[in-house]
């Protein structure tokens, strides 16, 4: 597998973001050689308390938890944010068929458990972070003392995704020049500044850089003999017994994910932990897709009473 680089030059004077990366390495599924390097962030005294891992989606990278991350160091909650193989500083594959849904828990999971030896975890996974998160909880439910899942889902290709979805992916595969930052951008209910819109397009200097990108929307479950639909059904099995805190926190202006909040909220136990005396579930008004941009505050402030229930 041939890998791409960014240069590191290209993430110096990001808009909020200064955290230095710390790089893993994981396997080439293919036996190559070399290995891929995995960018990775910590936050917060590390080794106190349960640790968020916070997981991004399509088309960003750990500088949409920006706001989250300051927050969760500011109350003195540990995190981790990862960046997914072909994002952010991670190394790229160079090939749009060196993606798989497959792989990409494999290297997260490769990262998180083994190269980083995480545990005592509390998922934050929005979008693809949740698609990758949610299956890492379903395998190792005991490393997770709680998820809370943000704008995401766990597709099986049973039921269609929805409309506006398909004119994402259709936008994708059709487009000459893949304008990251201005997808980012589409996904924000309040806006998005001129600086954070070029902090998207920084891990990808030109089109060769964009095959995590432009895989993504075709890795997604979409008819009920995808190869990873049966993955995906077995994931749903195991968090059926999911008992620990699960908060879903899903903002009001998604319609790609919105449907999914109601359904996860039925089908895992640990979801009525996420009540009573926890921090509840929540809906975050006036957010789109990037609930990260449009609501950081109110998310954070999800993430940090997940933390303090479960750390009781």
């Amino acid at each position: 597998m041939r890998l791409l680089r960014t240069p590191d030059d290209r993430f110096t004077g990001l808009d909020g973001f200064a955290h230095p990366p710390r790089f893993v390495e994981v396997a080439d599924p293919d036996g190559g050689p070399a290995p891929v390097r995995v960018a990775t962030y910590a936050v917060g005294p590390q080794d106190a308390g349960p640790t968020v891992l916070l997981l991004h989606g399509e088309p960003t990278w750990s500088y949409l938890y920006r706001h989250v991350l300051d927050a969760l160091a500011g109350a003195g909650v540990s995190a981790v944010a990862v960046d997914l193989v072909g994002f952010g500083r991670s190394d790229k594959p160079a090939e749009i068929t060196d993606h798989s849904y497959a792989r990409h828990v494999a290297w997260v999971q490769e990262a998180v458990f083994g190269a980083l030896g995480l545990d005592d975890l509390v998922l934050l996974g929005q979008d693809w972070g949740g698609l990758i998160g949610l299956r890492l909880v379903a395998a190792a439910p005991e490393r997770f003392r709680a998820v809370v899942a943000a704008n995401t889902g766990l597709p099986t290709g049973d039921v269609d995704m929805p409309e506006p979805w398909w004119q994402f992916r259709r936008a994708v595969e059709r487009a000459e020049t893949l304008d990251v930052g201005r997808l980012v951008a589409s996904g924000c209910a309040r806006g998005l500044e001129p600086a954070a819109r070029a902090a998207y397009d920084a891990p990808f200097p030109d089109e060769s850089y964009k095959s995590g990108p432009r895989a993504m929307p075709l890795l997604v479950p979409t008819r009920p003999d995808d190869p990873e639909t049966a993955a995906n059904r077995a994931a749903w099995a195991a968090l059926a017994d999911y008992r620990r805190p699960f908060v879903t926190a899903f903002s009001d202006s998604d319609p790609i994910t919105g449907p999914m909040g109601p359904v996860l909220r039925d089908h895992v136990p640990g979801a009525g932990a996420g009540g009573g005396d926890g921090p509840g579930h929540a809906v975050l008004r006036g957010a789109g897709h990037f609930l990260q941009e449009d609501a950081g505050a109110e998310l954070a402030s999800v993430v940090v009473g997940t933390v303090r229930l479960v750390a009781r």
